[in-house]
């Protein structure tokens, strides 16, 4: 029944469609789409990281805009990638998604719509039938949310928009991935239609198992810890001892969180130099003149800042991720004052394409950033983490609120990008205080949240954790 509604839901796409759309199909960019998993946005070399090695994505900064403060909205569940997934291939936002994308128009299904071929690997962690009805032409597709990296096991579409059995074998999965793109784009080479090609990696997602020779580039004990390293979160924010902060035991210590940011920069870097090959590939069919590439991610990870190792928080280090955007006409550079959400990509990849953006999308266009015409993008950033955090940042300030414990956070981001000294109690501040938490009510109404932002019966301030861990690296998170 599923399939069926999705299906219906794309024939009247395809029927809204105006035949113009297919008339000037030829003349349109294609679209190469990059998708990281758990990648934060502090670990590419050109935006500022001089211990991690990434040069293909140092290229891809030196093409195209950067958007240095693109944010995610969040999560209503641990597994903050599947809301994030599904708000930025439907545009919506965190309160108004269906994490399963059912009977929702996806981005890809536009371009399908328009005249585009529509090409997919890799992950997907949205619901079959809503693949299917993006990408009727898929290989090697992971339904899940993490798996052993040498051991992925992937599906193909078949033609009647179905997925074959999985199946597994011994290659890396960012080199799968990147095999399959590649195919891709060489049968595309002197194809009259404009092509989409998305490829949603599983790096740098634990288990963060890297082929050998790039572990060997990175000698934990010469990586600097994070600046807003801590053996333990200060207080109870209501995620202690998910899965994901249970991959090291408490307290964190500085060596663990070394060996911990070495596997996740050397899985970084093979997942640049799998990104080359896509890349290479692309020039190599000669229309990459005519090729737009972006570049994100679907969460940030904490990885040892603040005492937390994964997303289930609203750090800047989980909610901020990496957006590159390059291609025919758009301007390089840094674009730090245009805050972003990721889900912004929907309208703005359908103007870049000429395609009618569908009036369910709640994003809005980058393009007027894209081309200088304005310097901001939204004045402020909401996001949300289950019913036990929500945030507000004005694009200087940025309040927490913990309504589990009645407790806020304060920080300036202008002085402190680390969030390292709360100011929530400085008498100075009191106003500033005030004004963000009514943006934050604000926003609340606006983004359709119903989440009070305190309560009569807090939990404990703190929490007893205990000293060993479990390491499940087989969970879902």
């Amino acid at each position: 029944m599923e399939t069926f509604t999705v299906l219906k839901a794309l024939c009247t796409l395809f029927c809204s469609v105006s035949l113009v759309a297919f008339s000037h199909a030829a003349s349109r960019p294609n679209l190469v789409f990059l998708f990281a998993d758990d990648m934060r946005a502090d670990t590419i070399a050109a935006l500022g990281n001089s211990h991690i090695q990434t040069p293909n994505l140092d290229r891809l900064v030196a093409r195209g805009t950067s958007f240095t403060r693109a944010y995610i909205m969040g999560g209503l569940q641990g597994a903050v990638c599947v809301p994030s997934r599904a708000m930025m291939l439907s545009g919506r936002t965190l309160f108004r998604i269906s994490d399963q994308l059912k009977d929702v128009t996806t981005w890809p299904m536009v371009f399908r719509a328009g005249g585009y071929e529509t090409f997919g690997c890799g992950k997907w962690h949205n619901g079959a039938a809503s693949y299917a009805a993006s990408f009727p032409n898929g290989k090697s597709v992971f339904l899940g949310g993490m798996s052993d990296q040498f051991r992925v096991p992937i599906r193909d579409v078949t033609a009647d928009g179905k997925l074959t059995p999985p199946r597994t074998n011994a290659v890396h999965a960012s080199e799968i991935f990147a095999g399959e793109a590649i195919d891709f784009l060489r049968a595309q080479k002197g194809a009259a239609k404009p092509f989409v090609l998305y490829v949603a990696f599983t790096a740098p997602h634990d288990p963060r198992d890297a082929p050998k020779e790039f572990h060997a580039r990175y000698d934990p004990a010469k990586l600097p810890l994070p600046k807003n390293f801590l053996p333990k979160h200060p207080f109870n924010n209501g995620e202690m001892t998910v899965r994901d902060e249970q991959l090291l035991s408490w307290p964190r210590t500085e060596a663990a969180v070394r060996k911990e940011t070495a596997d996740y920069y050397a899985i970084i870097t093979h997942l640049d130099a799998q990104i080359g090959r896509v890349l290479e590939a692309l020039r190599e069919t000669g229309r990459g003149e005519e090729t737009i590439v972006v570049f994100a991610a679907d969460n940030g990870l904490a990885v040892g800042s603040h005492g937390l190792l994964g997303k289930q928080n609203l750090y800047e280090h989980s909610m901020r991720v990496p957006l590159i955007i390059g291609g025919p006409g758009l301007p390089a550079g840094r674009r730090a004052d245009a805050m972003c959400y990721l889900f912004d990509l929907f309208p703005t990849l359908c103007e870049l394409a000429g395609l009618e953006t569908p009036k369910s999308v709640e994003g809005r266009s980058l393009v007027p950033v894209l081309k200088k015409e304005q310097p901001r993008h939204r004045d402020a950033i909401f996001t949300a983490y289950r019913n036990i955090q929500r945030s507000v940042n004005d694009g200087r300030f940025k309040l927490i609120r913990y309504p589990h414990i009645n407790r806020s956070q304060l920080f300036d981001l202008q002085n402190d990008a680390d969030e390292l000294r709360d100011l929530s109690e400085d008498a100075p501040l009191k106003v500033k205080r005030e004004e963000l938490m009514a943006r934050l009510v604000a926003l609340q109404k606006e983004f359709g949240d119903k989440q009070s932002l305190s309560t009569d019966r807090p939990a404990p301030m703190e929490i007893p954790l205990p000293r060993s861990a479990a390491k499940d690296k087989k969970g879902r998170l």
